[in-house]
């Protein structure tokens, strides 16, 4: 018989093998429990491709083909040369009209987003002093289009203005040239800005919302009871279920990735060890917070809602996926340090469109560890093994 720190050693390996086989045990019962429900394969792998196109080809920041009631007051070749330069712009789709009351019908009735009108005296002003030649009026409706209208028509505006002075020979040759230059996104693509972000709101809704749906229906079932009569403890438990939710949500991601570099033609400038490391500790966390949201909510519907409710919304209002975080009130703004996607969306966006950028990416991954360690730490604390 051995005694002493032998025994104690061999008592220690056999407790640690007995438990490695009991953890075996639990992510082949998880993964068979995942190959049995279609539902889960449809949320980790199909539903990633539906957003990344629904997003990807629905959603867009640009202003294309806007449409604009031009109103020709003089038929002047300045006149007509400008509104062709609008009609070669890939940004305008110009229509001209007859007088002012046919373009203020057409913006009225939707028809057109903006109105342009070329007075009578267009030539005579071009480089005159005075008001101004050309008036432009934006419908409002939508502020965040509108303003994109009114500057793609003041760029507009400026470049003809410039070429035809260039022309005409009208002005010295400016001691200064502007030649602007666009970083990161240099053809100012939104969807190079909205595809990596949504890699972040498709692994929330993997790790949280799925992982949170499945543990609610084993306590609806009663399979959860069965397993706490077994001597399975209750770290095993968490680990049984954070694994095989963990490894789908990293396919998904990578599915995510592939789409975009290949289908949506987006950057990645950085690391791909970089980006596997931020995603697996960012999919840890929502998977962490869906096991936590079912030791709340034992019951489908409601864990169903409190994911959507905790993470789903955040991620995609507070985490800058869409709307910029800056221009948020200051409260609003204090909130999304709580949102655990606005880390990695930052992180996200960073890798794709700058490269490894390390001042941004500490910060957020060191934000997105503390985020995983208290949530698992939450979620241990809430798997025990007791009915209530």
């Amino acid at each position: 018989m051995k005694t002493g720190r032998d025994g104690d050693a061999t008592a220690t390996g056999v407790a640690a093998a007995g438990g490695l086989r009991r953890l075996r045990g639990l992510v082949r019962k998880e993964w068979l429990q995942v190959r049995r429900d279609p539902s889960a394969i449809a949320i980790a792998f199909v539903l990633p491709v539906v957003l990344l196109f629904l997003f990807g080809y629905g959603v867009s920041l640009d202003a294309e083909d806007v449409p604009v009631a031009v109103v020709l007051e003089e038929s002047s070749p300045a006149a007509n040369d400008f509104v062709t330069a609008l009609q070669a712009s890939a940004y305008f789709a110009p229509t001209v009209v007859r007088d002012r009351p046919a373009a203020e019908r057409a913006l009225l009735a939707g028809r057109a987003d903006a109105i342009v009108v070329l007075r009578a005296d267009f030539a005579a002003r071009l480089y005159g002093p005075g008001p101004a030649p050309i008036q432009t009026i934006v419908d409002g409706t939508n502020a965040n289009r509108g303003r994109t209208v009114q500057g793609y028509l003041q760029g507009a505006w400026q470049r003809w203005l410039a070429h035809r002075r260039s022309a005409d020979g009208h002005g010295e040759a400016p001691a200064v040239r502007l030649e602007p230059r666009v970083w990161y996104n240099p053809g100012v693509d939104s969807s190079h800005f909205i595809v990596p972000g949504l890699v972040a709101i498709i692994m929330t809704l993997i790790g949280a919302l799925l992982t949170a749906l499945v543990v609610a229906r084993e306590w609806e079932r009663g399979t959860m009871e069965a397993l706490f009569a077994t001597p399975v403890r209750p770290r095993e438990i968490l680990l049984g279920k954070l694994i095989p939710y963990f490894l789908l949500g990293m396919g998904g991601m990578a599915l995510s990735v592939v789409m975009a570099v290949t289908l949506f033609q987006v950057p990645l400038r950085g690391s791909v060890l970089v980006l596997t490391a931020s995603a697996a500790v960012f999919m840890i966390t929502a998977v962490g917070m869906g096991i936590f949201i079912s030791t709340l909510a034992r019951n489908q519907f409601v864990a169903a809602q409190a994911a959507i409710m905790i993470t789903m919304l955040p991620a995609i209002i507070l985490s800058g996926f869409i709307f910029d975080i800056g221009a948020m009130p200051g409260w609003v703004q204090a909130v999304t340090y709580l949102v655990p996607a606005r880390y990695f969306v930052s992180i996200l966006q960073t890798l794709f469109l700058a490269g490894d950028v390390w001042p941004v990416i500490w910060p957020n991954l060191g934000a997105l560890a503390l985020f995983a360690a208290a949530l698992l730490s939450l979620s241990a604390r809430g798997t025990r093994k007791r009915l209530t």
